[in-house]
């Protein structure tokens, strides 16, 4: 990518035609790993402690297995197809399958997706500065706590500032690579969490001080059996790396690696997510929140304890701000592709960049401040738009089956896959309505 001009002086496209060819562009397969976990690890791993509220332990370890499992197939399923046919993307397998509706399906999706991370991102930033009462507990953020409550460290406010000094500077860079230097930081800010949290839950467990642990559902206190299919699309959201792949796969120096670099992957993901969860519900108990940073409002004994529940929550917020201008950066292009499929945008085009990128944020800051509970973002994107990206099309592709390829097992495992997604949607929907209506 290159915001300068050719030697014929055309301009150039802010998205270049990959040069790569099908053997790989020479990238390790650490990096591949590396790459792949970081698509997954994000906003999704602040809401499974609660999942595990709703499942209990045991439930909640299994469930992640099998959506990890899932994932792996379906992954698995997009390889070969890959391998056997003649394009090298995820929207050119839809289209070898299903036409031009099959591709545009897909970019409707990924939009979909991405702007419903970037909300979220934007309502855990908000709770983390602001703090967060939409479930009826009141919790203060660091700017609360403080300087004390004014309107300039209302949710409204704060976040605004963070979208105008700290997003729109970063979102101002044309190219991707130049973001490189945050993405680096945003990830040791991540794994700084995780491993401060882990620390604390073992602290407190130490001196007996943990919540009680809930093994399994109980349907004795307000959980009923159509709740537990809610929490399948908070996970499926953990899971998603899917249209990561073809990328990453493209600079690999063996393509052929990819498949031990998704498994690598998820075995690392799964391991963090269980930590994540297991120990944020020791930490928390039943009153674990859907943004677990919210929780460590919490006033401590000592002056270490509240330096730590800042450092928790500021290091994930910082996180996800400079995480942001990434995942903004593919929503961005997949509009643009969408609006305007016969004129890509260069890099020349500075107005059009500019008009597209703040009309965007500035629909995301509205969400934002408009449903302040990332819970009901994962709901709809989880049961929607996510599972027809994970497993609903990679399962649909094998079935469809253009380039006859397709083994009996792979079918029979892409009808289970396909019945797993629409049936724990179609539950969690269900579940979600009538909770709403019992409410009113």
């Amino acid at each position: 990518m290159t915001s300068e001009k050719q030697d014929s002086g055309s301009p150039v496209p802010l998205l270049p035609v990959d040069q790569n060819d099908r053997s790989g562009g020479g990238g390790s397969i650490s990096g591949a790993i590396f790459n792949i976990s970081t698509g997954m690890v994000g906003a999704g791993i602040m809401s499974i402690p609660a999942t595990f509220k709703v499942l209990g332990v045991i439930p909640s370890f299994f469930v992640i297995l099998l959506v990890g499992y899932f994932v792996e197939v379906t992954v698995d399923f997009l390889l070969k197809y890959t391998h056997s046919g003649e394009s090298d993307s995820y929207g050119g397998l839809m289209a070898e399958s299903f036409g031009k509706f099959g591709s545009v399906a897909l970019q409707i999706c990924v939009m979909i997706t991405n702007l419903g991370a970037l909300i979220i991102y934007l309502i855990i930033i908000g709770d983390v500065l602001s703090g967060n009462n939409s479930d009826g507990s009141v919790h203060l953020g660091t700017l609360q706590e403080w300087f004390g409550i004014h309107w300039w460290t209302s949710r409204a406010f704060s976040v605004l500032f963070v979208v105008l000094f700290v997003m729109l500077p970063l979102l101002c860079f044309k190219r991707i690579d130049s973001l490189r230097h945050a993405s680096a930081i945003s990830i040791l800010l991540a794994m700084l969490f995780v491993f401060i949290c882990s620390m604390m839950a073992i602290h407190v467990m130490w001196e007996g001080k943990t919540q009680k642990l809930r093994l399994v559902p109980d349907f004795s206190h307000g959980v009923s059996f159509s709740d537990l299919f809610t929490t399948i699309p908070v996970f499926a959201t953990a899971f998603g790396c899917h249209v990561n792949v073809h990328p990453v796969r493209a600079e690999l120096g063996r393509p052929s690696d990819m498949t031990s670099a998704v498994r690598i992957s998820l075995i690392l993901c799964v391991a963090i997510y269980f930590a994540v969860g297991f120990f944020g519900y020791l930490l928390f108990g039943d009153s674990i929140m859907a943004d677990m940073l919210v929780n460590f409002d919490q006033t401590s004994d000592s002056l270490i304890g509240q330096v730590l529940n800042d450092t928790v929550r500021l290091s994930y917020a910082i996180h996800l701000m400079l995480v942001f201008p990434v995942m903004n950066y593919s929503l961005r292009v997949n509009v643009d592709e969408l609006f305007f499929p016969k004129r890509p945008l260069l890099a020349t085009e500075t107005l059009r960049f500019f008009s597209l990128t703040c009309i965007l944020l500035a629909f995301i800051y509205g969400g934002a401040v408009a449903f302040p509970n990332i819970w009901y973002f994962f709901q709809f994107m989880g049961t929607t738009t996510v599972m027809c990206i994970m497993f609903i099309f990679p399962s649909s592709i094998v079935l469809r089956d253009a380039h006859s390829i397709s083994t009996t097992r792979e079918k029979i495992l892409a009808v289970l896959v396909i019945i797993f997604a629409v049936g724990t949607s179609s539950v969690a929907i269900y579940s979600n309505i009538a909770t709403n209506i019992a409410n009113k």
